[in-house]
């Protein structure tokens, strides 16, 4: 079992006189997610069926239902619950009340929606002229793809990332889990942060604008490298290895991602023969020529002889016996063997871990990283994933289980000064 920490043990809040209102999809709630966990309170509004988050599967024990979404909770934790039928003229009124006096509204709407549920900027600068407005989506507010419905697919295929991912011969490969919509969700936070910072000198509210393409840019970024290092555009390699001892390589116990001989990264490859050597496996890469080509091999080595095909050819044809030897040497040890005596020598060798792996990692439990949140409808607690960062006077921490549908929508229309009498009305025809 790892290694916890309850809810209740981080320091005092950052952002705990704030609160904010998210309308959010898939698309934008991740968003909220770091904000309440810093201690603001993000009140989730719902229609009275629940957001479509709470239909993504896998489900809690595989039941399907709308409370037990596993990836609604993760997305969801500290969060307070509010359905309310924004389509209603008393769900809009009770939303207006509800902006008064919000510090930040966060929304993935479509145009069509935004138009027809959010009130004008106009009206909201009159209602709450401090209002933060942060609109996430998959192309942004204004310009000729504003309009369009956007995925976590469409996002990464219209930023160029889809095109990196995958084998040469193959159409390319959906990069694992949501990138487009956590890279969105973590710029929208970052620009409401922003936007509170100067509110507080400014006294004013403003517009924050996230476009899920635009906020996947920086993950163009070894295509960038390839273009400064080689000339060429990126393509697709799969497990094609251009160096030995750069990429993913099976082991005893899984696999491990390399970066030996890149220059400025770790040891040489001098240092890794040396180990070979010593387990016996270093066939004849200690011999001279062996050594003197592993020391030349680079990148901008390598494209210089795009020139000299016959050199090209023979070159990558050592090289390729430098990978076997390498490999056979890899295949005897497990991936945590060459983890830790990778860093003893100062070689960049990574393990590929599995979620297993992580839940056992021994440097996340000796930092009591997992939390143990309570569910008590469940009668249990579930360790969910830790903070993302670490701050000694303003801490972070899962202050609750994430909402059942609608489980606050009495305690916050309260809050509004609602009597029990209206209260009663409302729900009656159906507003919350």
């Amino acid at each position: 079992m790892p290694v916890t920490e309850t809810v209740d043990a981080a320091p005092a809040s950052a952002l705990d006189d704030i609160r904010v209102l998210d309308l959010t999809s898939q698309l934008g709630q991740y968003a909220g997610k770091l904000l309440a966990d810093l201690g603001a309170d993000v009140i989730r509004l719902e229609s009275p069926t629940g957001v479509e988050a709470r239909r993504a599967p896998p489900y809690f024990h595989d039941a399907a239902d709308l409370n037990h979404s596993l990836d609604f909770w993760y997305f969801n934790t500290s969060k307070r619950s509010v359905t309310l039928n924004l389509w209603s003229a008393d769900g809009q009124a009770i939303f207006r009340r509800l902006l008064a006096r919000a510090d930040v509204v966060i929304e993935s709407l479509s145009p069509a929606d935004r138009l027809r549920l959010l009130p004008s900027d106009e009206e909201l600068e009159t209602l709450n002229p401090g209002l933060i407005r942060c609109s996430v989506t998959g192309f942004g507010l204004w310009g000729p793809h504003a309009a369009y419905a956007a995925t976590d697919l469409i996002g990464v295929a219209m930023a160029g990332i889809l095109t990196l991912a995958g084998y040469p011969d193959r159409a390319p490969t959906m990069p694992p889990y949501n990138q487009g919509l956590l890279s969105a969700g973590v710029q929208a936070a970052q620009g409401i942060l922003a936007a509170l910072l100067q509110r507080d000198r400014s006294g004013r509210g403003q517009t924050v604008e996230i476009s899920m393409q635009e906020a996947l840019s920086l993950a163009q970024e070894t295509a960038m490298q390839f273009w400064d290092l080689r000339k060429e555009v990126r393509k697709r390699t799969g497990e094609s290895r251009i160096l030995p001892g750069v990429g993913a390589y099976p082991c005893k116990d899984g696999h491990v991602y390399m970066m030996v001989g890149v220059a400025g990264f770790g040891a040489s490859w001098s240092v890794l023969a040396r180990w070979l050597e010593e387990a016996g496996m270093a066939d004849d890469l200690m011999e001279e020529r062996w050594q003197s080509l592993l020391t030349g091999a680079d990148l901008r080595n390598l494209t210089a002889l795009r020139t000299e095909p016959e050199k090209l050819t023979e070159t990558m044809a050592q090289l390729a016996h430098v990978n076997d030897v390498l490999a056979a040497f890899l295949a005897t040890k497990t991936k945590q063997e060459l983890y830790e005596e990778g860093q003893r020598r100062r070689l960049l060798i990574g393990p590929v871990n599995s979620a297993k792996d992580l839940l056992q990692n021994a440097q996340l439990n000796a930092r009591a990283w997992y939390q143990l949140v309570p569910h008590p409808e469940l009668g249990t607690t579930i360790t969910y994933p830790g903070p993302p960062f670490r701050s000694s006077e303003t801490g972070w921490a899962i202050h609750r289980r994430p909402p059942l549908l609608g489980e606050h929508t009495l305690e916050v229309l309260e809050e509004l000064g609602l009597t029990t009498e209206e209260l009663t009305a409302l729900s009656g025809v159906g507003v919350f």
